[in-house]
């Protein structure tokens, strides 16, 4: 019998030897696999130990001693812990670790063990354990053995256990990582930080991530689904059923086509989804079943643009870094969501997965809440940008992990492109141009029903070759000089699909101005290490995001741009990074050498830990940002929006400019009631400027117009003194399951409930009830308090706590929030 395990122990496997003995080897396979049952997969996330060597937290070195993997060790005293578990976030923050890494710990060697048992009713059935990510260099053993083990920290992989297995008794799983100092450019994490599940199966089965399906033929009035099934451990007899559970619908054989009538097509604004089971049939006896998600939706790119069932969609894209601000990389499916919903809020209908392949809840996430993705595999290929990064796996690995991240994500319906990597350093050479094109073979030959790109930095990858090698072709920050490099693409490669794959890099910190107002990038004010919300400023390979626009506008055949980025992330804190990885951004030498030079400027200690690009801060509140692209991205939707924040009181009589962005098409801003004047958008033009207002206290009140009827309005007051916090939550009910979360918004507002825009006091919060707080924040890139306390200043008005329910207890989570000098307040969640 083919892949069974070649030692076994337990009753079971001496009644299938039994039955054997009797009815042949056929009669084992039938009788044994009604005996097994179907496929169980189980949640292994829970009753981890875990224990750190290496570079320690505190910066000490602790030794790695030998034998952990041994079942023998005994890990009585290391730490409890369920999974996903990042142990970088857990800091603390230390003024001698880069900044670009976010001045975390996440360096360093960590061992995770678990015991557990398995029956020998399990014996003749296949063992697996699959990891959906473990940062990073991972080496996995059983019962002291070593089993397998995947470099990648953001691969997917699948590890048999089978022969390793103690049936009818305890096993001691054991998964060493090994996170090397300068092996990234941004924060990682560290630790097994996604979810990990434990599968059985029977000797006949669905191969790992075996069911690929896809829709070549679609009308309104049917759809035809070809489906393709890897079984593994097959031989004669085996049957493969499928059924579409929606409809009804079947068909037959590993290799087959059904048809659906009628069929709901996967959207942007309806996202329809269907269900395909497929079960595994030996001598009419199920042995396996598997249920897979899939949409039903044709995508086409043409040099004029994208089209999704036939109608032209823009991409309205961002870049997404994979952390999730104060909760680190740990995986949280409502944290994704709730990004997912306030990037859709703005008119977002697209996400970059930058820079390495994304956790499979955010693809789930965005085929249910109808997101476009592009799915991207690497940052580097052979040639590195940081000393320990992946370029030294690449020559072995590339293609495993490719493939991996293909086969994984290839039934989403959101995934409408593949991007094969990022800024590659090869752009620009015969082998570099050759690697391309290998690894554009590679995805075609797991999925030719999407194109390959990657994002490009260097001008001449658009005209040397390298430009051939993708089926649609993105440029990184080429939207300058009057979109001159985008004009001579389209020129040069007529039939080639141009996009923005990184577009803006606009930086800000949200809830800050600085005076005066010029037009120039640098807005940045090297003192505090913030930089102004005027949303001009940008690092020197980057533009504000009017010219992005005005590029777009004057090209309308690009069909998307990808915004660096949706949300801040933890590293990165450009332009307070004094690391030298920001040269990586420059092709033109004297452009490179100009950052050098700012660069030597900063010297010191620079404080900043995470990044200033994000539309939204690192805790999901909104920067002025948001609202100039809301204003571009749902120009149906009525709304106008002031900045700054009118609290000036050093500033009377001063210059003070105002900007108003409105989905409208002119506005008239008041004064204390008085008119400062009408003004309409021009061709190019974005925003609308008051440059000349004088400040005086009162109330700024817009009056936004489209077509010469009024259209939105907006007021932005002067506050009176901090007076009380104000407590709201996004959720007010959640799951008692230990994974939903509630995320409550802190204020420090004045008696009248207007938020004090210039607040910075100190809060301290508690907790009771079948809840905990599991991280707190504020949005500042410079601030250094731990996101795992209980006590966080506010950030311009504004803080943010997360709670996440206990599993299996319902009620009443009460937090309380109190600050010296100002009235407390309390909100209440429901668990249940």
């Amino acid at each position: 019998m083919k892949n069974f395990p070649t030692r076994t122990k337990g009753a079971g496997w001496a009644r299938c030897r039994l039955i054997g003995r009797t009815f042949g080897l056929a009669g084992i396979l039938v009788l044994a696999t009604s005996l097994l049952g179907a496929r169980e997969v189980s949640n292994f996330n829970a009753d981890w130990r875990f224990d750190r060597f290496g570079p320690m937290p505190d910066g000490s070195e602790r030794a790695e001693p030998t034998g952990l993997e041994a079942p023998s060790f005994d890990d009585a005293g290391w730490r409890k812990l369920n999974l996903p578990h990042d142990w970088g976030i857990e800091g603390p923050f230390r003024e001698d670790l880069p900044n670009r890494t976010g001045k975390l710990p996440w360096a360093g060697i960590g061992w995770y063990r678990k015991s557990f048992e398995l029956s020998d009713e399990d014996v003749g059935k296949r063992i697996y354990i699959d990891f959906d990510g473990a940062m990073s260099d991972s080496t996995v053993y059983l019962n002291g053995e070593k089993v397998g083990g995947w470099p990648y920290g953001y691969a997917s992989f699948r590890i048999e256990l089978t022969d390793a297995v103690n049936f009818g008794g305890e096993n001691v799983i054991a998964v060493r990582l090994d996170n090397k100092p300068e092996s990234s450019r941004w924060y990682p994490g560290g630790g097994i930080y996604r979810n990990v599940r434990l599968v059985k199966t029977n000797p006949v089965h669905v191969d790992h991530w075996g069911v690929y399906i896809t829709t070549p033929e679609i009308s309104a009035e049917s759809a035809e689904v070809k489906i393709e099934t890897e079984v593994r451990g097959s031989d004669d007899g085996v049957e493969v059923v499928h059924e579409v559970i929606e409809t009804g619908v079947k068909s037959s054989g590993a290799n087959s086509t059904l048809i659906i009538a009628n069929p709901k097509l996967w959207d942007l604004e309806s996202p329809n989804l269907y269900t395909l089971k497929t079960q595994v049939m030996r001598k009419g006896v199920v042995v396996d079943t598997v249920e897979t998600t899939f949409g039903i939706r044709t995508i086409e790119y043409k040099p004029e643009g994208f089209f999704l069932n036939g109608e032209k969609v823009f991409m309205k894209g961002v870049c997404q870094h994979h952390d999730l601000g104060p909760l680190g990389a740990a995986i949280n499916t409502r944290a994704i969501e709730r990004q997912i919903e306030i990037l859709k809020e703005m008119g977002c209908n697209a996400i970059r997965t930058a820079h390495n392949p994304p956790a499979p809840e955010l693809l789930d996430l965005c085929d249910r809440m109808g997101i476009l993705v592009q799915d991207e595999a690497f940052d580097v290929w052979g040639r590195g940008k940081a000393e320990n990064d992946y370029s030294r796996f690449f020559p072995e690995w590339h293609e495993k992990d490719l493939r991996a991240m293909i086969k994984r994500d290839r039934n989403h319906p959101s995934v409408v492109m593949w991007s094969t990597g990022n800024e590659i350093k090869e752009q620009n050479n015969k082998a570099g141009i050759a690697v391309s094109q290998r690894l554009t073979d590679i995805v075609h030959d797991e999925d030719p029903t999407r194109p390959v790109s990657a994002g490009c930095n260097n001008e001449k990858s658009g005209f040397n070759g390298f430009q051939k090698t993708q089926d649609v072709f993105g440029y990184n920050y080429k939207a300058k000089e009057n979109a001159r490099v985008y004009k001579q693409f389209i020129e040069r490669n007529p039939d080639i699909p141009l996009y923005g794959s990184e577009t803006a890099s606009c930086v800000s910190s949200r809830g800050e101005y600085f005076f005066p107002v010029v037009d120039e990038k640098d807005q940045g004010n090297g003192g505090y290490f913030q930089v102004s919300s005027y949303d001009l400023a940008a690092p020197p390979w980057a533009y504000k995001p009017d010219v992005e626009f005005e590029a777009l506008d004057r090209f309308p055949q690009i069909f998307g741009e990808f915004v660096w980025t949706g949300f801040d992330y933890i590293g990165e804190p450009t332009p307070y990074n004094k690391d030298t990885t920001n040269l990586l951004n420059f092709t033109d030498p004297v452009e490179r050498e100009k950052m050098r030079k700012e660069l030597e400027k900063l010297g010191g200690n620079i404080p900043p830990r995470s990044s200033y690009f994000g539309i939204v801060d690192l805790c999901g509140f909104p920067k002025d940002r948001f609202y100039l692209y809301q204003a571009r991205w749902r120009p149906d939707l009525p709304m106008a929006h002031i900045l700054p924040h009118w609290n000036w009181e050093e500033r009377i009589g001063k210059v003070t400019p105002v900007h108003v962005y409105t989905s409208g098409d002119e506005a008239e801003l008041f004064l204390n009631g008085e008119s400062l004047g009408r003004r309409k958008m021009g061709e190019f033009e974005y925003r609308l400027r008051w440059d000349d207002v004088v400040y005086e206290p009162g109330v700024l009140k817009v009056v936004a117009y489209k077509n010469g009827k009024p259209w939105a309005d907006a007021v932005m007051k002067t506050t009176g003194e901090a007076s009380k916090l104000s407590l709201s939550v996004d959720r007010d009910v959640i799951n008692p399951d230990g994974q939903d979360l509630a995320f409550v918004t802190v204020q420090v507002s004045d008696k009248k409930g207007q938020m004090v825009p210039r607040s910075h006091n100190s809060v301290e919060y508690t907790i009771d009830g079948p809840g905990e707080i599991i991280a707190v924040g504020n949005g500042d890139p410079t601030n250094h308090e731990s996101f795992q306390a209980t006590k966080r200043k506010v950030f311009n008005g504004l803080a943010l706590v997360v709670i996440r329910s206990k599993a299996g207890e319902r009620g009443k989570i009460r937090l309380t929030a109190k600050s010296q000098g100002l009235k407390s307040e309390k909100i209440v969640v429901l668990a249940k």
